[in-house]
């Protein structure tokens, strides 16, 4: 792939892949690459950078932990028993590289990715999997820990959180991430 910064004319099926100025050219293609093994477009390839943005705090570290205290680390903050499932732990991811924690994160998603077709799914498949192809008004958290630890994502404080309002933050995330001053241009 040929990375393309400032250029007169685009080329053909070039794309503009939201949050890759925050990355380095193997991050960037090991998502298009992990996009192109799933069957999904490069729409998605921008939706996987939007999730990792939202789940990382905008730092594409491996090693970022859960402020909420939930144990979760990394790209798309792996629980420790999503860790344990995946072969590894969360000591493990943080101490890889994000390129290195990519082969994870696709490892994960492999058995959602042919119900991924929107950016709320794929959120989804990251916060609550159960929800993956889900209405969009539908509850996801309603009191408990798990209301608390994730209370930023209710828009409307009405003490529930829908899938539609978890997935508003990813979705400005998308939309910061494709600004020019975010994204790169990428060139087949």
């Amino acid at each position: 792939m040929q990375w393309l910064d400032h250029v007169a004319a685009i080329p053909h099926g070039a794309i503009r892949l939201a949050w890759a100025a925050h990355v380095d050219d193997a991050f960037a293609e090991r998502v298009i690459e992990m996009c192109e093994d799933f069957g999904w477009s490069m729409d998605q390839a921008g939706h996987v950078m939007a999730c990792i943005a939202f789940e990382s705090g905008r730092t594409f570290s491996p090693e970022i932990q859960n402020a909420a205290g939930s144990g979760a680390t990394g790209l798309i903050q792996f629980m420790p028993a999503t860790a344990r499932g995946l072969g590894t732990t969360t000591d493990e991811l943080a101490g890889m590289t994000p390129t290195r924690q990519l082969d994870y994160v696709q490892d994960y998603f492999q058995p959602y990715h042919r119900r991924i077709r929107t950016l709320p799914d794929m959120y989804m498949a990251i916060l609550l999997p159960k929800y993956v192809g889900e209405p969009g008004g539908s509850v996801l958290f309603s009191g408990g820990i798990a209301y608390r630890q994730n209370a930023g994502l209710d828009a409307n404080s009405d003490g529930k959180i829908t899938k539609d309002e978890a997935s508003a933050k990813v979705q400005n995330m998308l939309v910061e991430g494709q600004r020019p001053a975010n994204s790169r241009l990428i060139a087949p």
